[in-house]
């Protein structure tokens, strides 16, 4: 190992340490200024060497992230794919199934809308299970406690595209406006919303996305792999294909 760098990766450790030696001395105010100084010498020197350390570390916490979604998809498969309060869209016995946690202020989300609903009127052996995942401040959450409680009057659906189709930020009031438009029965739909149900919904579906380090929207799940992140209709359908090619759903 190169002298400096042994300097600088002991000096580190000592820094980072309990700011003693092994004998139980502390360092001295004169001793910890000269290691500082031979850390920064150094890096002055090295720039490279910090561009590195950046990329093996996120390297290594994106490895770490993929394993923790692996064993959370294995684990929560069920959750994930067969939770009965979820509502599900295309083929309900479909061989593959495509989940998607979003929320209705989401951009990429609705950009995306269009693409999925093709993909489910071409592809009828997929299943596509939605869920209700809002992240972006109160407005989100009341939309989800409103397509959710709309679902108790059968009209989730008509309630989910209509605000997916909605230019512009889905506020409350927006929200009230188009379930009255949909037929809703208001009254009723603001008592479900405010439902043990409906939050127990959200609750699960929150805790969720936490142990699948699902932290954004859209992100979608396709048996074992897990996609943060807007995908056009092609690579949605590539991954689906890909499941077909292994043999069908090994979680799904």
């Amino acid at each position: 190992m190169h002298a400096a760098l042994r300097t600088l990766l002991l000096s580190i450790l000592l820094l980072w340490g309990v700011g003693s030696t092994a004998s139980g001395a502390e360092f001295s105010e004169s001793q910890r200024k000269e290691m500082e100084a031979i850390i920064k010498e150094y890096l002055l020197a090295n720039p490279d060497l910090l561009r590195e350390m950046g990329q093996r570390l996120e390297e290594k916490e994106r490895l770490a992230e993929e394993q923790q979604r692996k064993g959370a998809l294995v684990s929560n498969a069920n959750q994930i794919f067969r939770d009965g309060t979820d509502f599900v869209v295309g083929n309900p016995n479909g061989k593959v199934t495509m989940v998607e946690f979003f929320d209705y202020n989401c951009g990429w989300c609705k950009k995306g809308f269009p693409e999925v609903l093709s993909l489910i009127e071409e592809d009828k052996d997929l299943k596509f299970v939605m869920k209700e995942f809002p992240i972006f401040g109160g407005d989100s959450d009341y939309a989800a406690q409103a397509a959710i409680a709309a679902n108790k009057q059968g009209k989730y659906w008509q309630l989910h595209v209509a605000m997916m189709g909605h230019e512009g930020k889905i506020t409350k009031e927006a929200v009230d406006e188009i379930a009255a438009s949909q037929g809703l029965d208001m009254a009723q739909l603001k008592k479900d919303m405010e439902s043990s149900e409906t939050a127990g919904i959200l609750e699960r579906n929150r805790t969720l996305a936490q142990s699948l380090a699902i932290n954004g929207t859209p992100a979608f799940i396709i048996d074992d792999k897990l996609v943060p992140g807007y995908l056009p209709k092609a690579e949605l359908a590539s991954a689906i294909n890909d499941v077909r090619a292994k043999g069908g759903c090994s979680l799904c």
